[in-house]
């Protein structure tokens, strides 16, 4: 499969920006979004292949547009929405509520 996380091997892409002493978090949102992938894999909700394909259906747009963690809020947002852990709407609604709260 030629996808976006085969962008590596691509010719003519140029280098990668690299920032210095780049911390692992940029913000507290992807220290947590982390910590929810990780737990969710360790409950068995979904395994590495499980994501990995989950995220290779982000649109190329949408994977080109996004920051590391945010890919995974979208790999980790199909694969429960898929599994009908949670749907859509009360995605949503925990948005909301994080937003009104000030949350990230």
């Amino acid at each position: 499969m030629n996808s976006m996380h085969d962008i590596g091997g691509m010719d003519g892409v140029g280098p990668l920006p690299l920032e210095e002493n780049e911390p692992i978090f940029h913000e507290e949102w992807e220290r947590r979004m982390f910590g929810v992938k990780v737990a969710l894999a360790i409950e068995g909700v979904y395994n590495i292949d499980e994501t990995r394909w989950a995220m290779e259906r982000i649109p190329a747009l949408r994977w080109l547009q996004s920051s590391y963690y945010e890919q995974w809020v979208d790999g980790v947002t199909r694969s429960l929405l898929e599994k009908d852990i949670l749907t859509q709407e009360e995605i949503d609604a925990r948005i909301e509520v994080l937003k009104n709260q000030g949350g990230e």
